[in-house]
């Protein structure tokens, strides 16, 4: 590997990991936004999104400035467009963060409604998934991001279950449909959160393994 390569891999994973850094506490902050209602905070977050969509930006800039200039092969290949992908999964969850941020517009006014107890351990699971995601991203730990993908189902669970109460709640309090939608969409989003840091513990599989396994969860062996 040239030393311009090698430098500007480098620069590559210093911008994906800033980003992941910031997704990270985005997710944490707007967890805590919705179990706290606490407004100021869901305004960071989502302010603090332009920032990870700009981040997003220089992040495949740079994959394709790398692909254009030193046509990597191999493992370098792979890395390049993993990180391609993963990159696009962090935007999403920045997104989704953001879109639980906005829900506080409605939840944190009265009267409240009940935010269901099994949404905070939901909400931690989500965020264990992205921060282990992104901990076997940068360990190229596989066996790590299979771990991350058992996860997934008890999040699934988590939001079967809670769903169900606030679909019952919407039918007992008919006059509170406004907000109790704005809490069924945030546990979708944390929900979809869950999803994306499945997607980069598969692109990790295959950056370390080569194997394609989105879609394809015969491989994984979880």
């Amino acid at each position: 590997m040239s030393k311009h390569m090698q430098r500007d891999l480098e620069k590559l994973q210093k911008l994906v990991l800033k980003m992941a850094g910031l997704v990270e506490e985005s997710v944490y902050q707007a967890a805590k936004a919705l179990q706290d209602r606490d407004v100021e905070l869901a305004d960071q977050v989502i302010e603090g999104d332009n920032l990870i969509d700009d981040l997003e930006n220089d992040v495949q800039e740079e994959c394709l400035k790398i692909l254009a200039l030193h046509q990597p092969v191999a493992v370098d290949l792979r890395r390049i467009s993993s990180v391609l992908l993963i990159s696009t999964d962090l935007e999403r969850i920045g997104d989704l963060a953001s879109g639980i941020a906005e829900r506080l517009s409605v939840l944190a006014k009265p009267p409240h409604v009940t935010i269901p107890e099994r949404t905070r351990a939901m909400a931690d699971r989500t965020i264990q998934m992205v921060r282990k995601s992104l901990d076997a991203f940068v360990n190229s730990d596989a066996a790590a991001a299979r771990s991350v993908i058992k996860l997934d189902d008890e999040v699934d669970a988590d939001n079967q279950a809670i769903l169900r109460d606030v679909i019952a709640e919407m039918k007992r309090t008919p006059d509170r449909i406004d907000t109790l939608m704005s809490l069924f969409s945030a546990i979708r989003h944390l929900e979809r959160i869950a999803d994306h840091a499945t997607n980069i513990s598969e692109d990790v599989i295959y950056l370390v393994e080569g194997a394609l396994v989105r879609h394809h969860h015969e491989l994984l062996g979880v």
